[in-house]
Protein backbone atom coordinates (compact mmCIF):
# COMPACT_ATOMS: atom_id res chain seq x y z
CA UNK A 1 0.00 0.00 0.00
CA UNK A 2 2.54 2.05 0.33
CA UNK A 3 4.59 1.64 -2.55
CA UNK A 4 1.39 2.31 -4.07
CA UNK A 5 0.72 5.42 -2.33
CA UNK A 6 4.32 6.35 -3.01
CA UNK A 7 3.94 5.74 -6.45
CA UNK A 8 0.60 7.88 -7.21
CA UNK A 9 2.35 10.89 -5.40
CA UNK A 10 5.05 10.96 -7.77
CA UNK A 11 2.64 10.46 -10.96
CA UNK A 12 0.46 13.12 -9.34
CA UNK A 13 3.56 15.83 -9.18
CA UNK A 14 4.60 14.79 -12.43
CA UNK A 15 1.92 15.67 -14.06
CA UNK A 16 0.68 19.28 -12.14
CA UNK A 17 4.36 19.69 -13.36
CA UNK A 18 4.38 18.94 -16.64
CA UNK A 19 0.62 20.39 -17.12
CA UNK A 20 2.61 23.95 -15.65
CA UNK A 21 5.45 23.86 -17.34
CA UNK A 22 2.69 23.67 -20.90
CA UNK A 23 1.05 26.85 -18.83
CA UNK A 24 4.54 29.02 -18.34
CA UNK A 25 5.91 28.32 -21.50
CA UNK A 26 2.60 30.52 -22.53
CA UNK A 27 3.18 32.99 -19.76
CA UNK A 28 5.01 36.90 -19.97
CA UNK A 29 8.42 37.55 -18.74
CA UNK A 30 7.12 40.10 -16.41
CA UNK A 31 5.06 37.50 -15.19
CA UNK A 32 8.19 35.19 -14.41
CA UNK A 33 9.82 37.70 -13.09
CA UNK A 34 7.14 38.34 -10.68
CA UNK A 35 7.13 34.96 -9.29
CA UNK A 36 10.56 35.44 -8.86
CA UNK A 37 10.17 38.38 -6.94
CA UNK A 38 7.85 37.02 -4.84
CA UNK A 39 10.06 33.87 -3.48
CA UNK A 40 12.81 36.37 -2.63
CA UNK A 41 10.08 38.11 -0.77
CA UNK A 42 8.82 35.09 0.56
CA UNK A 43 12.52 33.58 1.81
CA UNK A 44 13.85 37.38 3.31
CA UNK A 45 10.75 37.09 5.59
CA UNK A 46 11.21 33.55 6.30
CA UNK A 47 14.73 33.46 7.62
CA UNK A 48 13.65 32.70 11.50
CA UNK A 49 11.68 29.59 10.48
CA UNK A 50 14.17 28.45 8.14
CA UNK A 51 16.81 28.48 10.21
CA UNK A 52 14.84 26.96 12.95
CA UNK A 53 14.57 23.85 10.62
CA UNK A 54 17.66 24.15 9.82
CA UNK A 55 18.79 23.63 13.72
CA UNK A 56 16.76 20.52 13.62
CA UNK A 57 18.51 18.97 10.73
CA UNK A 58 21.72 19.66 12.39
CA UNK A 59 20.79 18.00 15.52
CA UNK A 60 19.93 14.78 14.12
CA UNK A 61 22.64 15.06 11.78
CA UNK A 62 25.26 15.09 14.83
CA UNK A 63 23.15 12.39 16.23
CA UNK A 64 23.44 10.11 13.03
CA UNK A 65 26.68 10.81 13.22
CA UNK A 66 27.04 12.36 9.85
CA UNK A 67 29.92 13.19 7.91
CA UNK A 68 31.37 16.73 8.98
CA UNK A 69 31.58 17.52 4.89
CA UNK A 70 27.61 17.05 4.55
CA UNK A 71 26.94 18.92 8.20
CA UNK A 72 29.44 21.69 6.07
CA UNK A 73 26.75 21.48 3.07
CA UNK A 74 23.56 21.40 5.35
CA UNK A 75 24.09 24.39 8.08
CA UNK A 76 22.53 27.84 7.02
CA UNK A 77 23.37 31.01 7.98
CA UNK A 78 21.77 34.12 7.39
CA UNK A 79 24.75 35.33 5.02
CA UNK A 80 23.88 31.77 2.60
CA UNK A 81 20.32 32.83 2.93
CA UNK A 82 20.46 36.33 1.75
CA UNK A 83 22.60 35.09 -0.82
CA UNK A 84 20.28 33.31 -1.49
CA UNK A 85 17.68 36.10 -1.88
CA UNK A 86 19.82 38.62 -3.88
CA UNK A 87 20.89 35.71 -6.36
CA UNK A 88 16.92 35.73 -6.48
CA UNK A 89 16.64 39.17 -6.84
CA UNK A 90 19.10 39.79 -9.33
CA UNK A 91 17.32 36.74 -11.25
CA UNK A 92 14.14 39.12 -11.64
CA UNK A 93 16.26 41.72 -12.99
CA UNK A 94 17.96 39.42 -15.56
CA UNK A 95 16.86 39.63 -19.32
CA UNK A 96 14.42 37.18 -20.82
CA UNK A 97 16.47 34.33 -22.52
CA UNK A 98 13.59 32.75 -23.99
CA UNK A 99 12.27 33.07 -27.38
CA UNK A 100 15.67 35.03 -28.24
CA UNK A 101 15.67 34.62 -31.98
CA UNK A 102 18.80 34.82 -34.35
CA UNK A 103 19.57 33.44 -37.40
CA UNK A 104 20.11 30.59 -38.40
CA UNK A 105 23.55 29.48 -39.76
CA UNK A 106 21.98 27.12 -42.79
CA UNK A 107 18.96 27.36 -45.61
CA UNK A 108 16.46 25.08 -46.35
CA UNK A 109 15.37 25.25 -49.98
CA UNK A 110 14.32 28.54 -50.72
CA UNK A 111 12.59 29.08 -47.21
CA UNK A 112 13.88 31.00 -44.37
CA UNK A 113 14.99 29.71 -41.29
CA UNK A 114 15.84 30.93 -37.66
CA UNK A 115 16.37 29.95 -34.31
CA UNK A 116 14.65 30.97 -31.05
CA UNK A 117 15.23 29.77 -27.06
CA UNK A 118 12.59 27.61 -26.01
CA UNK A 119 12.39 25.94 -21.97
CA UNK A 120 13.15 22.15 -21.93
CA UNK A 121 10.30 21.21 -19.90
CA UNK A 122 9.95 19.92 -16.33
CA UNK A 123 13.33 19.38 -14.86
CA UNK A 124 14.38 17.45 -11.40
CA UNK A 125 17.47 18.83 -9.07
CA UNK A 126 18.63 15.98 -6.94
CA UNK A 127 20.81 17.75 -4.03
CA UNK A 128 22.79 16.43 -1.19
CA UNK A 129 22.00 19.02 1.50
CA UNK A 130 22.71 22.35 0.14
CA UNK A 131 18.71 23.24 1.34
CA UNK A 132 19.30 26.64 -0.21
CA UNK A 133 20.08 25.63 -4.12
CA UNK A 134 16.51 24.24 -4.27
CA UNK A 135 15.45 27.99 -4.15
CA UNK A 136 18.25 29.04 -6.57
CA UNK A 137 17.24 26.37 -9.38
CA UNK A 138 13.77 27.52 -8.91
CA UNK A 139 14.63 30.78 -10.03
CA UNK A 140 16.23 29.24 -12.85
CA UNK A 141 13.79 27.25 -13.90
CA UNK A 142 10.91 29.66 -13.77
CA UNK A 143 12.79 32.23 -15.39
CA UNK A 144 13.60 29.96 -18.60
CA UNK A 145 9.76 28.82 -18.25
CA UNK A 146 10.37 25.46 -16.78
CA UNK A 147 9.04 23.65 -13.87
CA UNK A 148 10.86 21.80 -11.34
CA UNK A 149 10.99 18.78 -9.12
CA UNK A 150 12.75 19.19 -5.73
CA UNK A 151 14.35 15.34 -4.41
CA UNK A 152 16.10 16.38 -1.61
CA UNK A 153 18.73 13.82 -0.42
CA UNK A 154 20.80 13.27 3.26
CA UNK A 155 19.31 14.71 6.26
CA UNK A 156 17.88 17.85 4.87
CA UNK A 157 14.07 16.99 5.08
CA UNK A 158 13.02 19.62 7.64
CA UNK A 159 14.98 22.20 5.85
CA UNK A 160 14.02 21.48 2.37
CA UNK A 161 10.77 21.40 3.53
CA UNK A 162 10.11 24.61 4.82
CA UNK A 163 12.13 26.56 1.51
CA UNK A 164 9.68 24.58 -0.80
CA UNK A 165 6.41 25.33 1.73
CA UNK A 166 7.78 29.32 1.77
CA UNK A 167 8.60 29.18 -2.34
CA UNK A 168 5.26 27.49 -3.04
CA UNK A 169 2.95 29.67 -1.06
CA UNK A 170 4.98 33.02 -2.67
CA UNK A 171 4.57 31.44 -6.62
CA UNK A 172 0.83 31.21 -5.46
CA UNK A 173 0.85 34.70 -4.32
CA UNK A 174 1.76 35.12 -7.50
CA UNK A 175 -0.94 33.57 -9.31
CA UNK A 176 1.49 31.31 -11.23
CA UNK A 177 0.20 27.88 -12.32
CA UNK A 178 0.19 24.96 -9.18
CA UNK A 179 2.81 22.82 -10.36
CA UNK A 180 5.50 25.44 -10.89
CA UNK A 181 8.00 24.13 -7.97
CA UNK A 182 6.93 20.31 -6.80
CA UNK A 183 9.00 19.23 -3.71
CA UNK A 184 9.72 15.20 -3.27
CA UNK A 185 11.91 15.86 -0.34
CA UNK A 186 10.28 14.75 2.69
CA UNK A 187 9.47 11.25 4.11
CA UNK A 188 6.65 10.23 1.12
CA UNK A 189 8.80 7.31 0.48
CA UNK A 190 9.32 8.39 -3.73
CA UNK A 191 13.13 6.61 -4.46
CA UNK A 192 15.62 8.65 -6.71
CA UNK A 193 15.28 5.29 -9.49
CA UNK A 194 11.56 5.95 -9.20
CA UNK A 195 12.09 9.78 -10.03
CA UNK A 196 15.01 9.60 -12.75
CA UNK A 197 13.61 6.88 -14.82
CA UNK A 198 10.50 8.99 -15.44
CA UNK A 199 11.51 10.30 -18.95
CA UNK A 200 8.36 10.11 -20.18
CA UNK A 201 7.47 13.72 -18.39
CA UNK A 202 11.17 15.03 -17.36
CA UNK A 203 13.30 16.66 -20.12
CA UNK A 204 16.44 17.38 -17.92
CA UNK A 205 17.76 15.72 -14.25
CA UNK A 206 20.39 17.35 -12.45
CA UNK A 207 22.27 15.70 -9.27
CA UNK A 208 24.36 18.41 -6.99
CA UNK A 209 26.54 16.42 -4.35
CA UNK A 210 28.81 13.91 -4.02
CA UNK A 211 30.76 11.98 -6.76
CA UNK A 212 28.63 8.67 -5.60
CA UNK A 213 25.25 10.85 -5.89
CA UNK A 214 26.24 11.85 -8.98
CA UNK A 215 26.89 8.13 -10.31
CA UNK A 216 23.78 6.63 -8.59
CA UNK A 217 21.80 8.90 -10.90
CA UNK A 218 23.73 8.76 -13.78
CA UNK A 219 23.40 4.70 -13.63
CA UNK A 220 19.74 4.92 -12.85
CA UNK A 221 18.48 7.88 -14.81
CA UNK A 222 16.25 7.14 -18.71
CA UNK A 223 15.88 10.80 -18.44
CA UNK A 224 18.95 13.14 -19.61
CA UNK A 225 21.38 13.63 -16.65
CA UNK A 226 23.33 16.79 -16.46
CA UNK A 227 26.24 16.10 -14.23
CA UNK A 228 27.36 18.49 -11.78
CA UNK A 229 31.30 18.50 -10.69
CA UNK A 230 33.15 19.58 -7.45
CA UNK A 231 36.32 18.90 -6.32
CA UNK A 232 39.42 17.01 -7.87
CA UNK A 233 40.92 20.51 -9.86
CA UNK A 234 44.63 20.13 -10.63
CA UNK A 235 47.23 23.16 -10.88
CA UNK A 236 50.60 23.02 -12.52
CA UNK A 237 53.16 25.07 -11.33
CA UNK A 238 55.57 26.20 -14.25
CA UNK A 239 58.77 26.55 -12.29
CA UNK A 240 59.80 30.44 -13.16
CA UNK A 241 56.56 31.24 -11.69
CA UNK A 242 56.51 32.77 -7.98
CA UNK A 243 54.80 31.82 -5.13
CA UNK A 244 52.45 34.80 -4.66
CA UNK A 245 50.64 33.58 -7.50
CA UNK A 246 50.80 30.09 -6.59
CA UNK A 247 49.85 30.88 -2.95
CA UNK A 248 46.77 32.72 -3.71
CA UNK A 249 45.54 30.46 -6.56
CA UNK A 250 45.66 27.69 -4.16
CA UNK A 251 44.22 29.51 -1.68
CA UNK A 252 41.67 31.36 -3.39
CA UNK A 253 39.89 28.47 -5.49
CA UNK A 254 38.94 26.68 -1.72
CA UNK A 255 37.25 30.30 -0.84
CA UNK A 256 33.73 29.67 -2.34
CA UNK A 257 31.14 28.86 0.16
CA UNK A 258 29.83 25.75 0.93
CA UNK A 259 30.83 24.11 -1.77
CA UNK A 260 34.26 23.37 -3.33
CA UNK A 261 33.29 23.38 -6.53
CA UNK A 262 36.40 24.38 -8.18
CA UNK A 263 38.99 24.03 -5.18
CA UNK A 264 42.21 22.72 -6.29
CA UNK A 265 43.44 19.70 -4.24
CA UNK A 266 45.99 18.40 -6.72
CA UNK A 267 49.35 20.18 -7.50
CA UNK A 268 52.09 19.41 -9.90
CA UNK A 269 55.53 20.55 -10.08
CA UNK A 270 58.87 20.73 -11.40
CA UNK A 271 61.61 18.50 -10.30
CA UNK A 272 63.83 21.94 -10.64
CA UNK A 273 61.42 23.48 -8.25
CA UNK A 274 63.51 25.36 -5.11
CA UNK A 275 62.79 23.05 -2.04
CA UNK A 276 63.31 26.02 0.28
CA UNK A 277 60.18 27.67 -1.80
CA UNK A 278 58.67 24.86 -1.46
CA UNK A 279 58.95 24.64 2.56
CA UNK A 280 57.26 27.91 2.84
CA UNK A 281 54.37 27.11 0.96
CA UNK A 282 54.06 23.94 2.92
CA UNK A 283 53.98 26.29 6.19
CA UNK A 284 51.44 28.68 4.58
CA UNK A 285 49.22 25.68 3.80
CA UNK A 286 49.43 24.25 7.33
CA UNK A 287 49.09 27.14 9.20
CA UNK A 288 45.63 27.50 6.95
CA UNK A 289 44.64 24.24 8.05
CA UNK A 290 45.64 22.28 5.09
CA UNK A 291 46.34 18.83 5.50
CA UNK A 292 49.40 17.64 2.63
CA UNK A 293 50.09 15.07 0.87
CA UNK A 294 52.85 13.40 -1.56
CA UNK A 295 53.74 11.13 -4.33
CA UNK A 296 56.91 8.92 -3.12
CA UNK A 297 59.46 11.53 -4.28
CA UNK A 298 58.02 14.58 -2.16
CA UNK A 299 56.87 12.26 0.65
CA UNK A 300 60.30 11.09 1.13
CA UNK A 301 62.14 14.55 0.27
CA UNK A 302 59.37 16.22 3.26
CA UNK A 303 58.33 13.31 5.62
CA UNK A 304 57.93 16.61 8.25
CA UNK A 305 55.53 17.65 5.56
CA UNK A 306 53.73 15.40 3.86
CA UNK A 307 51.62 12.08 4.08
CA UNK A 308 51.98 9.87 1.36
CA UNK A 309 49.49 9.61 -1.62
CA UNK A 310 47.54 6.35 -2.24
CA UNK A 311 46.86 5.88 -6.23
CA UNK A 312 43.44 5.93 -5.93
CA UNK A 313 43.84 9.75 -4.97
CA UNK A 314 44.64 11.08 -8.00
CA UNK A 315 41.63 10.47 -9.60
CA UNK A 316 38.82 11.28 -6.65
CA UNK A 317 37.62 14.35 -4.83
CA UNK A 318 39.03 15.08 -1.72
CA UNK A 319 35.64 17.59 -1.10
CA UNK A 320 38.19 19.35 1.68
CA UNK A 321 41.09 21.09 2.43
CA UNK A 322 43.42 18.73 1.74
CA UNK A 323 46.08 19.07 -1.10
CA UNK A 324 48.31 16.65 -2.72
CA UNK A 325 51.54 17.11 -4.65
CA UNK A 326 53.43 15.40 -7.43
CA UNK A 327 56.29 15.86 -9.29
CA UNK A 328 56.11 16.16 -13.05
CA UNK A 329 58.87 16.27 -16.01
CA UNK A 330 57.16 19.23 -17.90
CA UNK A 331 54.07 20.79 -19.06
CA UNK A 332 53.35 18.29 -21.64
CA UNK A 333 53.80 15.77 -18.85
CA UNK A 334 51.53 17.22 -16.59
CA UNK A 335 48.76 17.69 -19.33
CA UNK A 336 49.08 13.78 -19.77
CA UNK A 337 48.15 13.35 -16.18
CA UNK A 338 45.31 15.87 -15.88
CA UNK A 339 43.85 14.42 -18.81
CA UNK A 340 43.87 11.03 -17.23
CA UNK A 341 43.26 11.78 -13.79
CA UNK A 342 41.69 15.17 -13.06
CA UNK A 343 37.33 16.12 -12.51
CA UNK A 344 37.74 17.45 -16.27
CA UNK A 345 35.61 20.57 -15.25
CA UNK A 346 38.33 22.79 -13.87
CA UNK A 347 41.95 23.01 -14.31
CA UNK A 348 44.70 25.49 -13.50
CA UNK A 349 48.13 26.90 -14.87
CA UNK A 350 50.43 29.43 -13.51
CA UNK A 351 53.17 30.43 -16.25
CA UNK A 352 55.06 33.06 -17.18
CA UNK A 353 55.16 31.62 -20.54
CA UNK A 354 52.64 31.98 -23.85
CA UNK A 355 53.16 29.21 -25.33
CA UNK A 356 53.15 26.80 -22.09
CA UNK A 357 49.57 28.99 -21.89
CA UNK A 358 48.91 27.79 -25.38
CA UNK A 359 49.32 24.72 -24.98
CA UNK A 360 47.18 23.81 -21.63
CA UNK A 361 44.51 25.23 -23.30
CA UNK A 362 44.18 23.73 -26.48
CA UNK A 363 45.81 20.42 -24.89
CA UNK A 364 44.07 20.05 -21.62
CA UNK A 365 40.56 18.15 -22.07
CA UNK A 366 38.57 19.84 -19.37
CA UNK A 367 35.31 22.45 -19.55
CA UNK A 368 37.06 25.02 -17.75
CA UNK A 369 40.59 26.32 -18.17
CA UNK A 370 42.06 29.21 -15.79
CA UNK A 371 45.55 30.29 -16.52
CA UNK A 372 47.23 32.69 -14.21
CA UNK A 373 43.84 33.02 -12.23
CA UNK A 374 41.85 31.55 -9.82
CA UNK A 375 39.49 29.20 -10.75
CA UNK A 376 37.06 30.29 -7.25
CA UNK A 377 33.56 29.27 -8.81
CA UNK A 378 31.51 32.04 -7.63
CA UNK A 379 27.18 31.52 -7.72
CA UNK A 380 27.06 34.94 -8.42
CA UNK A 381 30.05 36.18 -10.71
CA UNK A 382 31.55 39.18 -9.06
CA UNK A 383 32.51 40.53 -12.28
CA UNK A 384 29.60 40.72 -15.14
CA UNK A 385 25.86 39.95 -14.84
CA UNK A 386 26.65 36.07 -14.91
CA UNK A 387 24.92 33.43 -12.37
CA UNK A 388 25.76 29.90 -12.36
CA UNK A 389 24.15 27.24 -10.55
CA UNK A 390 27.09 25.00 -10.89
CA UNK A 391 29.74 23.31 -13.34
CA UNK A 392 29.85 20.40 -15.47
CA UNK A 393 32.22 18.50 -16.94
CA UNK A 394 30.52 16.03 -19.50
CA UNK A 395 30.28 16.25 -23.23
CA UNK A 396 26.56 16.26 -24.59
CA UNK A 397 24.07 18.47 -23.20
CA UNK A 398 26.02 20.77 -21.73
CA UNK A 399 29.40 21.52 -20.92
CA UNK A 400 30.65 24.03 -18.51
CA UNK A 401 28.93 26.49 -16.37
CA UNK A 402 25.34 26.04 -15.77
CA UNK A 403 23.69 29.16 -16.58
CA UNK A 404 20.58 29.73 -17.25
CA UNK A 405 21.14 29.20 -21.09
CA UNK A 406 21.65 25.64 -20.00
CA UNK A 407 17.68 25.51 -18.98
CA UNK A 408 16.84 26.23 -22.54
CA UNK A 409 16.90 24.25 -25.76
CA UNK A 410 16.57 25.58 -29.33
CA UNK A 411 13.70 25.39 -31.66
CA UNK A 412 14.54 25.64 -35.39
CA UNK A 413 11.90 27.59 -37.34
CA UNK A 414 11.41 27.32 -41.25
CA UNK A 415 9.42 30.10 -43.05
CA UNK A 416 8.29 29.77 -46.18
CA UNK A 417 5.83 31.77 -48.46
CA UNK A 418 3.67 28.86 -49.71
CA UNK A 419 5.84 28.31 -52.92
CA UNK A 420 9.11 25.91 -53.80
Amino acid sequence: MAIESSSNLLLTSLQRAYNAYLALEMSSSSDRSQGIKSMAKGLKNSFDAILEANTLDLEMSREMAVPDILIDWLKLTPERLQNTVEILEYLAKAPDPIQQVFHSPYRVNTSGTYCQLMPLGVTALIHETFPELGAIAAGFCLKTGNSLILRGCGPSSHSNRAIAEILQEALEAARLPVGCLEDLSGDEGTSIQDLVTQDQYLSLVIPYGRPSLIEQVTQLATAPVLKSAMGNCYLYWSPTVDLDMVRWVILDSHASEPDPVNAIEKVLISPSQNPSILVRLFNVLREKGFQLRGDTELSSEFPDYLLPVKPSEWSNPYLDKIISFKVVNDLSEAIIWINQYSSGHADCLVTDSYPESRQFATEVDSALVYINTSPRFYRASKQGDSLFLGVSNQKGHHRGLISLETFTTLKQVVQGNGKL
